[in-house]
């Protein structure tokens, strides 16, 4: 995939993820294993455990994906999931504040968490002789993490000035978050994951404790380890460590509905410190969970052919032939448990009217809708998205995210594996259905970035 700006990612998710998931999956039926070959068990407690191994160095990637996000916060509580990702490193009954890190880095590891809309995910990267004890202090933090008031405050403070700093401070994800909140009518996705900084503020410790302990338990969770560990020693430390974790009452992620669209909309932001204007237009769409799903795969075709590259359609008329854009493309983002979007970016040459490079990319969408695309630029799409799967499957770390992400909103490790086939299975005229079935205005929202005149 292509770069994505800023402006145009709308918080779903971390650029590394929404790339690596790219090579996501339809649901479907059962099939051998094709890309990461996993193997997996579930514990008595609920728990799901997936093994890629991979002997090549001595060292492992662990993984504990949660399965809650953003979206899954309460009316007023926006930015709770995240608040808690912080707070989790404060300690447990049995290490002190700060001491999970610590240990980790006095053995050479590293290690981090993120949230995303529909999950958060903790993770670490170790010398694989040190896997057990990353796992006791994982489980260890997984019901017994000790939340004070007096820690509560101080991390707010945290949160809010990470807010200040990626979002109140660029412009570009000002208008991201604006059109967030204007592209979905009703779904929580409309909510940036940080949170709105008048909720952030009123969140307190009674709440996060509720939302911890509703959340937080085996059941609601995956354990994914890639690296040079074998399934039996796996699963005797799983079960020693995660398998003594007691299971919660079962939890329902439930979600609101979209309604009708009826309107195309515009968001336009003009700040002074915009250094370089950008275009952009995204779409409702459907993804791998959530409506018209049997579309999912094509539009990652027709994503990789409109704007996928330095040989997309959009990157050669506007970049190369018409000479108005520095950059254009686009993306499609399937890995969602709602709606997901199809968008396009663009940024204007200096001089170029920003109306000149939206009429650009209006007609190559029109083209689209009107010829089409052919076989021949459906084989080639494929073939790059192959071969982009083969370095998935080389990198280390990437199986884990995939594959975590994947299971965290429900799918299953056989939708991962299924992909060679189900990109054989894509047809042109399959792509020109997609296009048809998303490129409506009526779904779509159009945002411009524009540098404020001084005085």
């Amino acid at each position: 995939m292509g770069h994505i700006p800023a402006m145009l990612k709308f918080q779903k998710s971390s650029l590394l993820i929404a790339a690596l998931l790219a090579f996501g999956l339809l649901a479907g039926k059962p099939v051998a294993a094709r890309i990461f070959d996993p193997e997996t068990f579930t514990l008595a407690n609920g728990m799901q455990v997936v093994l890629i191994t991979n002997h090549r160095a001595p060292v492992v990637r662990h993984m504990v994906w949660y399965k809650v996000g953003s979206a899954d916060e309460a009316p007023g509580e926006s930015g709770i999931a995240h608040f808690l990702e912080h707070l989790m490193f404060k300690g447990t009954r049995t290490l002190k504040p700060g001491e999970f890190s610590a240990r980790v880095a006095r053995n050479g590891g590293q290690e981090n968490a993120f949230t995303s809309y529909d999950y958060t995910a903790y993770h670490q990267t170790i010398a694989r002789d040190r896997l057990a004890m990353v796992m006791e202090m994982e489980a260890d933090r997984m019901t017994n993490s000790v939340i004070t008031a007096e820690q509560v405050d101080p991390e707010r403070q945290v949160v809010l000035e990470e807010r200040r700093s990626r979002t109140d401070n660029s412009p570009a994800a000002q208008l991201g978050e604006q059109v967030n909140a204007v592209l979905y009518l009703n779904y929580p996705y409309r909510r940036p994951i940080i949170g709105w900084e008048h909720e952030i503020r009123e969140l307190d410790l009674d709440r996060i404790l509720a939302f911890y302990k509703r959340h937080y338990a085996p059941n609601n969770a995956v354990l994914i380890v890639e690296g040079d560990v074998g399934m039996s020693e796996l699963k005797a430390l799983a079960e020693k460590t995660y398998g003594q974790v007691p299971a919660a009452k079962p939890i329902a992620r439930l979600r609101t509905q979209e309604p009708p669209t009826r309107a195309d909309l515009r968001v336009v932001l003009e700040n002074e410190r915009v250094r370089q204007p950008g275009w952009g237009r995204i779409y409702l769409a459907p993804g791998y969970m959530t409506g018209a799903t049997e579309h999912a795969y094509a539009l990652q075709i027709l994503s990789e052919i409109i704007g996928g590259g330095a040989s997309s359609r959009l990157n050669r008329r506007l970049v190369i032939d018409q000479g108005i854009a520095l950059s254009a493309g686009s993306y499609y983002s399937p890995d969602d448990i709602g709606p997901s979007t199809f968008g396009f970016h663009a940024s204007p040459k200096a001089g170029i009217p920003m109306v000149t490079v939206e009429a650009a990319v209006a007609a190559e969408i029109a083209q689209i809708l009107g010829t089409g695309v052919t076989e021949a630029e459906v084989a080639d799409a494929r073939r790059r998205m192959a071969d982009a799967a083969i370095l998935a499957r080389d990198s280390f770390g990437t199986a884990a995210r995939i594959i975590g992400a994947a299971l965290a909103i429900g799918r299953s490790v056989d939708d991962v594996e299924a992909w060679p086939e189900r990109v054989d299975a894509v047809t042109a005229a399959a792509v020109n259905a997609a296009a048809r079935h998303v490129f409506l205005n009526a779904r779509s929202v159009t945002s411009e970035l524009l540098a404020k005149p001084a005085g």
